[in-house]
């Protein structure tokens, strides 16, 4: 005989008996039992209770990937953290530096692109590259310093370029730093419609580029049709601009109220919120007027 935990006294060949019982049971009626997986079993258990509590509307069980996902990530750098994987973690490290690094590269070899190709377009005028160094304005480069100067033949109203389009114009020079002041600097710029010749004013402004646009006035109000997307380049009649580079491209136009001029707003080509690299053009437009080459000095020319 032997002894339950609840205190009485079972006789050995009666539990073998009805261990056989149970057993023949199992193996045997199946109907009276079933099996299922917990998802099941649980999905039962809820459909029950809807039942029970007279909701009867459709649901579904989701299941939150964000929450699982953030769950996993938070595991494997735990993971990472163990002795051995330290290997795998470095090696990770070193992957991500690797790829940031890459990145930047292609980052930088299109900006390279870009200038090469604005140099190309305006050939005519000699150039040096230069880097942008520092910034007056942490958000938008209005006011910037480049690391060329004097040493490298920079001179004051000499034209900036990006690998886009105008940028400003140099307004101090010392040995080998230069200040630039962008267009968006309140400047007034003597431009004209690439197609038509007609001459506008284009004025930018902190308000403005906000909004990605520099505004133009005094179109004149003639026959030229001007459309949205047309180029508007530097006019041959300003007088620190030298002539057809890029400003931007139209995306607003209306007549004013006096009937006689047109006005409206231009995207600009350069980003002003993104320069590393630029273009110095070493000719001003005093040289060309004074008939003097890309140093300032006199060609003696006709």
């Amino acid at each position: 005989k032997l002894l339950g935990r609840d205190g009485i006294t079972h006789d050995i060949d009666t539990l073998k008996k009805q261990a056989a019982e149970q057993l023949y049971t199992l193996l045997h009626d199946f109907s009276g039992f079933n099996i299922s997986t917990i998802d099941r079993f649980f999905q039962q258990i809820t459909r029950a209770f809807m039942h029970e509590i007279g909701y009867s509307g459709g649901y579904n069980i989701e299941l939150d990937s964000a929450h699982v996902l953030t769950e996993a990530v938070d595991n494997l750098f735990f993971d990472l953290e163990k002795k051995e994987n330290k290997e795998l973690k470095s090696r990770l490290e070193e992957m991500t530096t690797e790829n940031n690094r890459l990145q930047q590269n292609s980052a930088t070899l299109e900006r390279y692109k870009e200038l090469y190709k604005m140099d190309q377009n305006t050939a005519d005028y000699p150039k040096v590259a230069a880097n942008v160094i520092a910034s007056e304005n942490s958000n938008w480069f209005s006011k910037f310093t480049i690391d060329k100067g004097s040493n490298d033949g920079i001179r004051e109203d000499m034209n900036v370029l990006s690998g886009t389009g105008l940028v400003g114009i140099v307004t101090e020079v010392g040995p080998n730093w230069a200040t630039v002041s962008s267009i968006i600097d309140d400047k007034n710029v003597s431009a004209m419609i690439l197609t038509t010749f007609d001459k506008c004013i284009v004025s930018g402004d902190l308000q403005t580029v906000q909004d990605g646009l520099l505004k133009f006035e005094q179109l004149a109000n003639n026959e030229n049709e001007v459309a949205v997307g047309e180029q508007v380049v530097t006019s041959n009649i300003s007088s620190k601009y030298l002539q057809g580079l890029l400003v931007g491209y139209i995306s607003e136009v209306n007549v004013d109220s006096n009937n006689l001029t047109r006005s409206g707003y231009i995207i600009p080509a350069t980003d002003f919120k993104e320069l590393q690299e630029v273009l110095v053009i070493t000719t001003t437009k005093q040289d060309l007027i004074d008939g003097k080459g890309e140093s300032g000095s006199d060609n003696g020319g006709e």
